[in-house]
């Protein structure tokens, strides 16, 4: 069995900070982290990493693209290089992210979705897809191309399942049938989230009742707090145990918000997502197409040409976890858990994915902490950058 040892390491991960650590990996597992230097001898990969943060390996459970792909394309091409530029973002696990698109589209992105898992997933790992749309409200697209909404079937949510697994579905409660599509989710094993939405609390309510825990892109594209209906806003901080996604650009969400939810919410119910566009990783300038509708990319905004709806983010998860450690200065070892390990408890991965723990899976990333960005990233115990 190969033996990895991690020298040198500042090993962050939920309420741990060890700094000089050592990381020993036998296989695909973490046997061992150590305060002090290890042994080196029966070792076949011995990395300094020079003092340099180790974490959890990032789960984004909410992208759509990079590299100038996106999920939804029809090229098989497509989720190989988004998988890839996940990698290279330090993302290890990521649930690939559909548009409000046709039945067809949907069915083509789930085959070669299953296409990359049967080429063995050589970049990040994926074991399922999050359906966002195409049951929002026509009202609260953003960036979604309101001609392909449509109303909760939970036979279409089956039918792309039987190519590859549906692991978390955006909807809008509020629809027709909503608090029911909740509970016909779980019965399949997928996490129902309630986004894209002009719902009340009064409208939550029934599919909290059946298990909705989670909210999409938080503050983004659902009703506003007001103080004589708190909205969804409103719901994300009443109501503690929901699941709310965030994007921590700077741009979805203003600074003061982002402190407001990180210093005033449980970070046990935080994760972090960057909803990436396939303008990820690219120039100002660049302009595309997003579920047929034109989007354009300038001062690291997407927005789209005509309405100018912000449409997802450029961002790296590195780069979100230093833009909220900026803004709020809480311990990296309390906001890591909203990187990986949150995302991990509600997929039922928390036992082990999301630590740098013995016996869990050795899934990492090497931050450096100048630029906040990989300088490797080991997947399975296999350093892949």
């Amino acid at each position: 069995m190969e033996k990895t040892i991690i020298k040198n390491a500042h090993v962050i991960s939920p309420d741990v900070d060890i700094e000089n650590a050592a990381i020993v990996i036998e296989g695909k597992t973490i046997k061992q982290v150590s305060k002090k230097p290890v042994s080196e001898k029966g070792a076949s990969t011995v990395v300094d990493v020079k003092g340099q943060y180790v974490m959890p390996g990032f789960i984004d459970v909410h992208t759509h693209g990079a590299n100038t792909y996106d999920f939804c394309d029809a090229d098989p091409k497509a989720i190989f290089e988004l998988a890839k530029g996940k990698l290279a973002e330090g993302v290890t696990t990521f649930l690939p992210t559909t548009l409000t698109v046709s039945h067809e589209e949907l069915e083509v992105a789930a085959k070669n979705l299953k296409a990359y898992a049967d080429a063995g997933m050589p970049y990040a790992k994926t074991p399922g897809i999050h359906l966002e749309g195409p049951f929002i409200n026509v009202k609260c697209c953003g960036a979604q191309n309101p001609a392909y909404v449509r109303k909760p079937a939970i036979a279409e949510v089956k039918a792309i399942a039987k190519i590859f697994p549906v692991k978390q579905i955006s909807y809008a409660v509020e629809t027709e049938g909503g608090a029911k599509f909740a509970k016909e989710c779980f019965k399949i094993g997928v996490v129902p989230s309630c986004g894209h939405t002009g719902a009340k609390l009064a409208d939550l309510m029934p599919a909290y009742k059946n298990g909705l825990r989670h909210m999409t892109h938080f503050c983004n594209q659902m009703t506003p707090l007001h103080h004589r209906e708190i909205g969804m806003v409103g719901a994300g901080f009443l109501i503690e145990d929901l699941n709310t996604e965030v994007i921590c650009d700077k741009i979805h969400l203003c600074p003061d918000m982002l402190r407001l939810i990180f210093t005033r919410r449980s970070l046990a119910h935080v994760q972090m997502i960057t909803d990436s566009l396939r303008c990820s990783h690219c120039k100002d300038g660049y302009a595309f197409t997003m579920g047929g509708l034109e989007v354009k990319l300038e001062h690291g905004e997407a927005r789209l040409v005509k309405g100018g709806n912000l449409a997802g983010s450029t961002l790296w998860m590195g780069m979100g976890l230093k833009n909220v450690h900026d803004v709020t200065g809480i311990p990296l070892k309390d906001l890591v858990r909203t990187t990986s390990w949150n995302q991990a408890i509600e997929q039922g991965w928390g036992k082990t994915l999301g630590k740098v723990e013995k016996g869990y899976t050795a899934d990492l990333v090497v931050i450096n902490p100048r630029s906040w960005k990989p300088s490797a990233v080991f997947v399975d115990g296999e350093q892949r950058i």
